[in-house]
C-alpha cells in the first residue's frame, strides 16, 4: 500500500465514522443542521447571502447515500452546508489589467496542498480586481480548493487574493462558534469527497462545475466528534508523511537496483569472478599470441596496418589483479581496425532521413549492446568513395567516443554493406571474432567506460583519441571462458531486466 492509498484508507474510515469512536453524549448532527438551516436563512434575510441557481442543491434520496454512517450523523450536500464561488482570469491581451499589479492572482500551481498557500506569482490590477472580481478579495484564513484538472487540492489562503476559474472559495455557512471545527473537519475530508462528484472530461482532464459540486455528498458527523476526527487525523498524518519517505526511498532503491547491480554483474565478471576456471581451458596468453601472429601476417600482406602507437603495459596500469590463466592487453593488438568516421559539412556533403543513399550512423544509433536505428539518416553515395576506410561491416564493434556516451557500444549486425559513421562513432575490428561476444559486454562494462572517460579530452564536449582507444587495456580469458562468462552474463542480465520490469 502506498502512502497515498494509506492516508485515502484513513480518510474513508474517518467519513464513515470508524475512526474514532462515537459518544452517546455529544449533540447529534441533526441539530447542528438546523442550526445551519437557520443561519442560512437570516443570512438570506439580512442580504448576507445571495444564492445562485447553479449552486443550489438537490434533494436527497436514498439512492444518492453512498454508504451507511452511525445513527448520530447526516448526510448534507455541500451547497447547502456552505457557499462557494469560483474565481476569474482577468483577460491577458489587456495590460491594463496585468501592469502597475496590487493583489495577488492564485493559481492551481500556486496552492499548498494541505497546507497555507504563502505566495503567488501572478498578481493583477486594481481595475482587473474591480471589473472582473466586483472588488472583492477572499480574506486571508479562507479556503480554497481546485475543481478543474487537479479535482481536490485544498489549502488556505495565507493573505487576501484572488483566484482563477479552476479554485473555489469555500465559507462554512454556520454561527461564527461552529465555524473552524466544521471549517477543520473540511479541510481534512474534501479532497477525499471532491472525486466522488459527477466529473467530465475536458480537453486537459476531469473537471467538475457548479452542479456537481453543490451537490457533493457530506458525512456531517455531531461537532464534538468532527473535533476528534480532526484531532485523529493530525495525530497519524505525521506517521503517513514517514511511511511516505520510506517508501520514496524503497521505490528509489528498487529503481536503481537492477542497474546498479548490472553494473555490478559486468565488474565481477571482467575481473573473472563470476565463473570457475577450468584447467583443461588453454592459457589466453597463447590466444594472444595466436591472434598477434594473425596480425603480422596481415601487416605483411599489406591487409592491416601495424599500430605504431601502442604502449607496454606496466604493473601500475594494471587496475585490478587478473587470474593466472587470464593476461592483459591492448585492444590495438587484437584488432584489424580502430577508426573513426567524419562529418558530412565538411565535404559538402548533404545527409536526409529519407531512404536514399547511404545509411549514416552517429552516435544517438550507438546503444548499450544493440544498434538503435529506429531513427536513420542517410548520406550522398560519395561520401563512401572519400572515406571508405568506415564503411561498416557487419559484426564490426562500434564505441561512442565524443560527449556524455563516451564508451558505449554496440554491435553492427545490419545486412547492409555501404553504412558509414561520423567522427563521434568509432570502428572496433577484431582479428579474431569469437572474442566478439566477450568484446561487446567488457567495453560496456564500467571498467573500460571508466578507463575512456579517464583519458578523454575536455573541449566543447569530451572526446576520446583513437590513440586512447588502440591502447585501451583489456583482461582477454582464454577463449572457452569467454564463453562460459558470456553466457553467465546474459543469464543474470535478462533476471535484472525482469526486476526492472522491461
Amino acid at each position: 500500500m502506498t502512502a497515498q492509498e494509506l492516508k485515502n484508507s484513513i480518510l474513508q474510515l474517518a467519513v464513515q465514522g470508524k475512526l474514532v469512536p462515537q459518544c452517546k453524549d455529544d449533540e447529534p448532527a441533526s441539530e447542528l443542521l438546523i442550526r445551519i438551516s437557520k443561519e442560512r436563512l437570516l443570512r438570506i434575510k439580512n442580504g448576507a447571502l445571495v444564492i445562485d441557481k447553479k449552486h443550489t442543491a438537490e434533494p436527497i434520496t436514498d439512492e444518492d447515500i453512498p454508504y451507511d454512517i452511525p445513527d448520530s450523523w447526516e448526510w448534507v450536500r455541500f451547497a447547502d452546508l456552505v457557499t462557494f464561488y469560483s474565481g476569474k482570469t482577468p483577460q491577458r491581451q489587456n495590460p491594463a489589467y496585468w501592469n502597475n499589479c496590487q493583489y495577488p492572482w492564485i493559481s492551481i500551481a500556486d496552492m499548498q496542498d494541505g497546507s497555507i498557500t504563502s505566495s503567488a506569482k501572478e498578481s493583477i490590477s486594481e481595475q482587473a480586481l474591480k471589473e472582473c472580481f466586483a472588488g472583492k478579495l477572499s480574506p486571508a484564513g479562507t479556503m480554497i480548493m481546485s475543481f478543474k484538472l487537479t479535482i481536490g487540492k485544498i489549502s488556505i489562503l495565507g493573505f487576501n487574493a484572488v483566484h482563477n476559474e479552476a479554485i473555489i472559495s469555500i465559507f462554512p455557512t454556520v454561527e461564527r462558534n461552529d465555524e473552524e471545527i466544521i471549517k477543520s473537519y473540511l479541510f481534512k475530508i474534501l479532497p477525499l469527497i471532491a472525486v466522488t462528484g459527477d466529473s467530465k472530461n475536458a480537453v486537459k482532464g476531469k473537471t467538475l462545475n457548479a452542479t456537481s459540486i453543490s451537490n457533493l455528498m457530506i458525512p456531517l458527523p455531531p461537532l464534538a466528534e468532527q473535533k476528534r476526527i480532526v484531532e485523529k487525523i493530525e495525530e497519524l498524518m505525521p506517521l503517513i508523511d514517514e511511511y511516505g519517505k520510506a517508501e520514496e526511498q524503497l521505490s528509489k532503491l528498487n529503481s536503481e537496483f537492477p542497474d546498479k547491480l548490472r553494473k555490478s554483474i559486468l565488474q565481477q565478471a571482467v575481473q573473472g569472478k563470476l565463473t570457475e576456471r577450468d584447467p583443461a581451458d588453454e592459457p589466453a596468453l597463447e590466444l594472444l599470441k595466436r591472434i598477434r601472429d594473425t596480425k603480422k601476417k596481415l601487416v605483411a600482406k599489406g591487409e592491416v596496418y601495424r599500430e605504431k602507437e601502442l604502449t607496454s603495459i606496466l604493473d601500475d596500469d594494471m587496475p585490478f589483479d587478473l587470474p593466472h590463466s587470464w593476461c592483459w592487453c591492448k585492444l590495438g593488438e587484437i584488432t584489424k581496425l580502430i577508426t573513426k568516421g567524419s562529418s558530412p559539412s565538411w565535404q559538402g556533403v548533404s545527409y536526409t532521413t529519407q531512404e536514399k543513399g547511404i545509411l549514416f550512423v552517429t552516435s544517438e544509433n550507438v546503444g548499450v549492446n544493440e544498434m538503435l536505428l529506429e531513427k536513420r539518416k542517410y548520406i550522398e553515395a560519395k561520401f563512401n568513395e572519400m572515406h571508405p576506410a568506415s564503411i561498416l561491416q557487419k559484426g564490426d564493434l562500434l564505441t561512442n567516443i565524443v560527449g556524455a556516451s563516451i564508451g558505449r557500444t554496440a554491435l553492427f549486425q545490419e545486412e547492409i554493406d555501404n553504412a558509414n559513421i561520423n567522427q563521434a562513432v568509432c570502428i572496433i575490428r577484431l582479428i579474431d571474432t569469437t572474442l566478439t561476444q566477450y568484446l561487446l559486454m567488457y567495453l560496456n562494462s564500467s571498467t573500460a567506460i571508466g578507463f575512456m572517460v579517464n583519458k578523454s579530452v575536455e573541449s566543447a564536449r569530451a572526446n576520446l583519441s583513437l590513440t586512447a582507444v588502440t591502447n585501451l587495456m583489456v583482461p582477454l580469458p582464454p577463449l572457452a571462458e569467454q564463453k562460459r562468462i558470456v553466457k553467465r552474463v546474459e543469464e543474470l542480465l535478462a533476471l535484472c531486466d525482469e526486476m526492472k520490469g522491461v
